[in-house]
């Protein structure tokens, strides 16, 4: 069997989060309502009608570009793509094509050729009792359109790339990018060769979660080095992905941009980027928030585990809720990383989801974590009232002194408890002599029982073991 190169290239489609659509004044927001309630004139191409271009759906569009260092264009224009299918109300869908918004720049290592700028089509909607309907509240909502270069050899590389796209896209606020609505969608084009050139590209669509993308990607390699190891020629066309087999299928022949019949859109203005303070580099590189990348490298300096920082920079509740609660100048990195161990291990499975968080106590968890750490409490009560302290309000000082929980750093307190739990397990203290740990274990237990949890635990062990074993 002959070597085969697999190449990978990436088109991803994101709906932009804007209050209304891009060439007119409808809501955008195609998730909610009953289907076509939002629309007008304009997003369902009534003759006569003018389209108006949405200037935050830019804004964003050049905020993905900045954070990716790419290249922002001083002119840009829109096309019109042509092509008849019911989902388009024009029978052409607005874009661009020769002048795109963006390109250049790189994620994850992965090359990027261009981010352009479109409106997304409406959907056909199959569950309406004895027939469809098309639904085109989607319709005319901001939609970027990012491509890689087709620098991409395997599925893995390719899921990473579109995670991390995923990731940045919340961090800017640009998109929601939620794959299970539709807000995110990945196509793959994908060809394998065993020479220097590219073999025959052939393009899945429409991958809605990380996991098809990668399954795809897989299946469409392994197909096509079988086709070719049986002597067939590989077609370009266009296939779709069946979660449930595991493997691609044949939807239409792969069309090329002529199909399209691109031409500029007579009824849009022409941009010169270079007009205005408003979406200029240095306004943009204002207000841009600290990118993954950099949220990474600040707390693996710190001492977090890696997956420990996935969790906090996943999620936008996890992630403004830790760095809320270390925001105080001068916090010790070993305070960061309690902060960062009691959230993800202990609190976070106390909710039913991350965005509970937006309702819990930022200030209580603070001094929480400042009274385990100044060792007042140990880790066991802090667990213990982080319901009570964090979720419900109650404030920590005032509970852990109602309830006598401050953590006794006394030897000689410590010691009479070790006395009186010793006299109750004379045995056990004879199993330890013999060196079994569980039951030296068993014996602290035991004291933090009757202490009610206020002893030091690693002033009593270390009592413990010098009154056993001298």
């Amino acid at each position: 069997m002959k070597t085969y190169t697999p190449t990978i290239g990436l088109e991803i489609h994101a709906e932009l989060k804007t209050e209304t659509k891009m060439f007119c004044d409808s809501k955008n927001d195609p998730h909610h309502g009953e289907p076509n309630s939002h629309i007008c004139p304009i997003c369902m191409g009534h003759p006569g009608t003018l389209p108006v271009i949405n200037k935050r759906a830019v804004e964003h569009v050049l905020t993905v570009g900045v954070a990716l260092n790419a290249n922002l264009a001083s002119y840009t224009e829109f096309d019109r793509k042509n092509y008849f299918y019911p989902d388009i109300p024009k029978g052409y869908q607005i874009s661009q094509y020769a002048y795109p918004l963006v390109t250049g720049g790189s994620l994850c290592d992965v090359a990027i050729t261009r981010i352009h700028l479109e409106e997304d089509t409406a959907r056909s909607l199959h569950d309406q009792g004895e027939g469809s309907i098309v639904d085109y509240n989607r319709a005319g909502v901001p939609l970027m359109e990012l491509v890689t270069e087709p620098v991409i050899h395997d599925a893995k590389t390719a899921g990473d790339f579109a995670r991390e796209l995923q990731l940045l896209l919340r961090t800017l606020g640009a998109s929601d990018a939620n794959m299970e609505k539709g807000e995110m969608r990945v196509e793959a084009n994908i060809s394998v060769s065993d020479s220097d050139s590219f073999g025959t590209k052939v393009e899945v669509k429409n991958l809605n979660s990380f996991k098809s993308v990668e399954g795809a990607i897989a299946f469409e390699i392994k197909r096509q080095i079988e086709q070719l190891e049986r002597g067939e020629k590989v077609i370009q066309e266009t296939r779709g992905w069946d979660e449930v087999k595991g493997k691609t299928f044949a939807q239409r022949i792969k069309e090329t941009a002529n199909d399209y019949r691109y031409f500029p859109d007579p009824d849009l203005p022409k941009l010169d980027l270079r007009i205005g303070e408003e979406l200029s580099l240095s306004r943009i590189q204002e207000k841009m928030p600290v990118l993954p990348a950099k949220k990474r490298e600040k707390y693996e300096n710190i001492g977090l585990a890696r997956e420990q920082i996935e969790v906090i920079i996943s999620n936008k509740f996890i992630d403004t809720f830790f760095s809320n609660a270390v925001s105080i100048d001068g916090i010790e990195p070993e305070r960061i990383k309690l902060t960062a161990n009691y959230l993800t291990t202990d609190l976070l499975p106390l909710l039913s989801s991350p965005a509970e968080l937006a309702n819990c106590s930022v200030s209580n968890f603070v001094s929480l974590m400042a009274l385990v750490h100044s060792g007042k409490i140990n880790s066991r009560i802090a667990k213990d009232l982080l319901r009570d302290v964090v979720i419900d309000g109650a404030d920590p000082v005032a509970l852990i002194a109602e309830k006598g929980l401050e953590q006794n750093n006394s030897e000689e307190a410590v010691m009479a408890i070790i006395d009186k739990v010793l006299a109750e397990h004379s045995a056990v203290a004879d199993e330890v002599r013999t060196g079994k740990d569980s039951a030296l274990q068993f014996l602290v237990g035991q004291c933090m029982r009757a202490s009610r949890g206020s002893a030091n635990p690693q002033l009593l062990a270390s009592l413990l073991r010098k009154k056993i074993l001298g």
